[in-house]
């Protein structure tokens, strides 16, 4: 595995490190709160409200982050939001008691919303910072980041929160933010052109009309909003089944739960090893990869062995890191740089709201079906997904050599 390319990335390397940080803070500080809740209540109610609240701010806060982020500096937004998250990072320090609960749920809005705000203005900060030959190689490193917050976070977060107490853990996630901002304010974004500033003048009033003339300019754009709305409508299913195969189907209680997202973890992280050998046809081999998911997820649904759950979630999560590495490439090479964080937030606002309904239609279906046929279900759904797009796909390609 060649991870050369990093040392060209200079800027690059600080926001990645930048996003460890950050990310294993909150991962900290996520699983502290959730079981904070659950000590004070002793209801599964206040976890499911906070998780709800945590998706609300997307809605309208990503649109924002995302317009702001083509208009203004995105290091200033990206050192901003960071800091000004510390104070509600630290807020859960005053919950003592169900009387304090509401400081709970306004720091949880406060920190999604500036997650919201943060997560389109980073990643429409990557073409700037990377070279167009590495775009495809650092989308992968995106998702190694995601898997080693999923290990290191959830693992070592549950670990501190177990020995020295949750305020261990809010601190932490307090001093991530700082950490984080620090580590951005070093990083040098290159000057928009001309041109660039041009366009943002001449759009930056008219947000909807933006957005129909980017999706309309590109079929693979096309291809991959429908694809992202319609998965996030599926993914639900896998984040509320992870942990019911865990306790349900193989009673191994919490240790299946973190057994599991580990699983998920290690390919994520291995999905680099594939996207860093790939060239061509970076669209084709995202939707294969899809399909391949999918597949996974249905032989998930079946098998009762943990050793081969364990290896499959690997291999689900595989899959995943490398059609998503590949779906981001495509799209930032064709969204027009001057539109990316309006695309990526307006993306974002819808694809997290539909998670969380996802996530509790499935809640709700497990009263009906058993978790194999809901996985099953799942399953299928991203294989047909996967299979109807690669069918369009192969027909534009078709087309195109004719009127060739």
């Amino acid at each position: 595995m060649s991870i050369s390319f990093i040392k060209q990335e200079k800027n690059y390397r600080r926001l990645f490190f930048a996003g460890v940080v950050n990310g294993i803070g909150d991962r900290f500080s996520s699983v502290a709160v959730l079981a904070m809740l659950l000590q004070l209540t002793g209801s599964g109610l206040a976890v499911g409200m906070t998780l709800a609240i945590r998706l609300l701010p997307f809605v309208i806060f990503a649109p924002i982050g995302g317009r702001l982020a083509d208009r203004f500096s995105k290091k200033t937004m990206m050192v901003a939001t960071d800091l000004v998250r510390i104070l509600f990072a630290l807020s859960f320090l005053f919950v003592h008691s169900k009387d304090d609960l509401w400081i709970v749920y306004v720091s949880t809005f406060m920190l999604a919303a500036g997650e919201a705000i943060y997560g389109p203005v980073r990643k429409s900060a990557i073409p700037q910072l990377v070279s167009k030959e590495h775009l495809l190689r650092v989308n992968s490193l995106e998702q190694v980041l995601i898997g080693i917050v999923l290990i290191v976070g959830a693992f070592s977060g549950g670990i501190v929160a177990y020995l020295f107490g949750a305020g261990w853990t809010f601190w932490i996630n307090a001093v991530s933010f700082l950490g984080a901002a620090a580590i951005i304010s070093t990083i040098t974004f290159p000057e928009k052109k001309a041109s660039q500033k041009e366009a943002i003048e001449i759009h930056k009033e008219k947000l909807l009309p933006t957005f129909k003339k980017v999706i309309l300019m590109s079929i693979p754009v096309q291809i991959l909003l429908f694809c992202s709305i319609v998965a996030s409508s599926l993914n639900g299913i896998d984040n509320v089944l992870i942990s019911v195969y865990a306790v349900k189907e193989y009673h191994l209680g919490d240790v299946g739960v973190g057994l599991f997202y580990g699983a998920l973890g290690i390919g994520l992280a291995l999905s680099f090893v594939v996207v860093n050998r790939l060239r061509k046809h970076i669209l084709g081999i995202g939707l294969v990869c899809l399909l391949l998911e999918g597949t996974f997820h249905v032989v998930i649904s079946q098998t009762g062995h943990v050793t081969a759950a364990f290896f499959l979630f690997c291999g689900a999560a595989l899959m995943s890191g490398i059609g998503n590495a590949c779906f981001d490439t495509v799209l930032m090479k064709e969204i027009p740089e001057e539109h990316q964080g309006t695309m990526f937030g307006l993306l974002e606002a819808v694809t997290n709201p539909l998670l969380g309904v996802s996530m509790f239609l499935s809640g709700v279906a497990l009263d009906y079906l058993t978790p194999r046929s809901l996985g099953l279900l799942g399953g299928i759904g991203y294989m047909l997904i996967a299979i109807f797009l690669i069918a369009i796909l192969s027909t534009r390609r078709i087309r195109e050599r004719e009127t060739a």
